[in-house]
């Protein structure tokens, strides 16, 4: 690849490193409510955990796919895997807040919460783009 491509890709990594940290600790601090509304219930009768919990463990784990994606450019190609298969691992979220109607993040619509459904791939995509 040349230079400006790998350049492009260091900015992208590193903008999807700071995304994942400020929604890590949008989900540990502030946003805790919003992001319960795309926990399925599903998701906390197979755990021993409530959703609140769910919401704060994702949060730690976004917390250090961001650090991860900054500090350690050798390792980002396993890290872009591993986030690529985060974005896949809480899809059925986002599919279970529109099922439900469940509002959040103005979110208020189900024609809202379905065109989300789009962004989820983009993220998938950008992940894997940015850390090859």
């Amino acid at each position: 690849m040349n230079h400006r491509g790998d350049r492009m890709r260091t900015f992208a990594r590193w903008m999807l490193g700071a995304a994942m940290l400020f929604a890590g600790l949008s989900h540990v601090f502030w946003a805790r409510r919003d992001f319960q509304a795309q926990v399925p219930d599903w998701a906390v009768e197979a755990v021993p955990l409530d959703k609140d919990d769910v919401v704060l463990a994702s949060g730690v784990v976004e917390i250090a796919f961001g650090a991860a994606l900054i500090a350690l450019p050798r390792e980002r190609r396993t890290i872009g895997a591993a986030l690529a298969a985060f974005f896949l691992a809480v899809f059925p979220g986002n599919i279970d807040q529109w099922r439900k109607h469940r509002s959040a993040f103005g979110l208020d619509t189900d024609r809202k919460r379905f065109i989300r459904l789009f962004f989820q791939p983009a993220l998938v995509a950008w992940a894997w783009w940015s850390t090859r």
